[in-house]
C-alpha cells in the first residue's frame, strides 16, 4: 500500500455510518500526501486549470492546483457570490435524488484550458458530469476527475476518466459503511 494511501485510510473515522473525511484534511502529513496521490495520475496530461466543486472540492482542488503550479476554478453552488457572467448546469439528481445548480464563472476556462476536477468523493458522477459540460460550453478540454473516494459504476468512472485514492469499497472493509 502506498504510503499516501495508507494515511488516507487510516484518518478515515467512521461516524454514524459515514465517512469522516475531515480528519484526512486535519492531519497536515495526511493532507500533504492525499494532495499529492490526486495530482500524480494527471501529472503529464498537461492540465492549465483545477476546478473544485463547493466545499470540500475548494479545500482538495486548490491545493492540487499548487502541485502542477496551475490556477484553481471555483464551481459553486446556487447560493454562493460568483461575480460576472456564469456558465451555468443542473445537474442529474445525486445519490440522494437531490439536483444541484453549478456555477463557473466564463471567463475562469477558456480553449486552451485542459481541466481537472478533484473532489472528495465521487458517488454518482452527476456532479462531475455538470462541471465537464460546463468546461466544454467554455470550450475548455476535460482531463479528468482525482478523488479521494470513488464510488462509481465501471462504466461512469470511464467516462470521466476517474482516477481515487481509494474506493467506497474499500472503506467498507476497512470498518465502515456507505
Amino acid at each position: 500500500m502506498s504510503h499516501g494511501r495508507g494515511l488516507v485510510l487510516e484518518r478515515f473515522r467512521w461516524i454514524g455510518g459515514h465517512a469522516d473525511v475531515w480528519q484526512v484534511f486535519r492531519d497536515p502529513e495526511a493532507l500533504a500526501a492525499a494532495v499529492r496521490v490526486l495530482a500524480r495520475p494527471f501529472r503529464d496530461d498537461g492540465v492549465t486549470a483545477v476546478c473544485g466543486i463547493e466545499s470540500r472540492g475548494f479545500l482538495l482542488g486548490a491545493a492540487v492546483a499548487v502541485e502542477p503550479g496551475v490556477g484553481f476554478v471555483a464551481v459553486r453552488k446556487s447560493e454562493g457570490i460568483l461575480p460576472g457572467k456564469k456558465v451555468t448546469w443542473r445537474s442529474d439528481p445525486d445519490y440522494r435524488g437531490t439536483r444541484q445548480e453549478l456555477r463557473l464563472q466564463r471567463t475562469a476556462v477558456g480553449p486552451a484550458d485542459r481541466v481537472l476536477l478533484v473532489d472528495d468523493w465521487i458517488e454518482t458522477g452527476s456532479q462531475a458530469s455538470a462541471v465537464r459540460s460546463m468546461v466544454e460550453e467554455c470550450g475548455g478540454q476535460w482531463v479528468g476527475c482525482s478523488v479521494v473516494v470513488d464510488q462509481t459504476t465501471p462504466a461512469r468512472r470511464a467516462d470521466l476518466a476517474v482516477r481515487s485514492i481509494v474506493t467506497a469499497a474499500e472503506l467498507t472493509a476497512w470498518g465502515g459503511q456507505y
